[in-house]
């Protein structure tokens, strides 16, 4: 994950200077993709969705999630164009916005930077390569899976999926490339194995052991 402590000594004055604290409400739109253009940003708190919509059929597709520490939007960082994507809040989010010229800037000169930078768009890369794989590779049973076991999160004997955790069944479906009714029939199919719980949005691991033999060999 970015932490931005790490460059914090280095780009002290650049971040004091550009960065502004902009607070969203849980379910607005963080910046339309033309704002975008001018401004990138860190997440301080809370966690945004990041999807492709067909707004003539509502589907959507989230891309992936991004929380605590996550930067937005690298594409157009990269390439100065415009990207279609939706940022949607899915808690209260607190950002630390800065000019995107200024990122580009540190792109040409920071070295400090680009050792953390680089590898933050490569795990970006990947995690799209993975969903594009996947979903032609897998049905909705495995992706299901793998969703919640790339999520898993142990705290002392308790294992918690926190970044998908209280997520609707609509996001989580769109997370993994389907429908809200297929979701709940997967999801309930779970539940008879013992393989997990569900109460109202809440999912919980009862056999985590069991529940990652579910997943096929890379």
């Amino acid at each position: 994950m970015y932490t931005l402590d790490v460059i914090q000594q280095e780009l002290k004055e650049d971040i004091a200077r550009f960065g502004r604290v902009v607070y969203v409400n849980k379910g607005e739109i963080l910046m339309r993709p033309e704002e975008c253009m001018e401004h990138f940003f860190v997440i301080l708190e809370g966690r945004v969705k990041i999807s492709q919509i067909n707004f003539e059929t509502g589907k959507e597709q989230i891309l992936y999630l991004l929380s605590n520490g996550d930067m937005y939007d690298i594409i157009t960082l990269l390439d100065a164009k415009v990207h279609e994507n939706v940022a949607m809040a899915l808690d209260n989010v607190k950002l630390l916005v800065f000019p995107i010229e200024l990122f580009r800037e540190w792109i040409e000169t920071k070295p400090s930077f680009n050792k953390l930078f680089l590898p933050y768009v490569a795990k970006q890369l990947r995690e799209v390569e993975t969903l594009a794989s996947d979903l032609s590779l897998y049905d909705t049973t495995t992706r299901l899976i793998k969703l919640i076991a790339k999520n898993i999160e142990t705290q002392g004997d308790k294992q918690t999926l926190k970044l998908i955790n209280n997520l609707s069944h609509e996001e989580l479906a769109s997370l993994v490339g389907t429908v809200r009714k297929v979701l709940n029939r997967n999801l309930q199919s779970l539940k008879k194995q013992g393989l997990i719980d569900i109460k109202r949005k809440e999912i919980f691991i009862k056999d985590s052991q069991n529940l990652l033999e579910h997943l096929p060999e890379e």
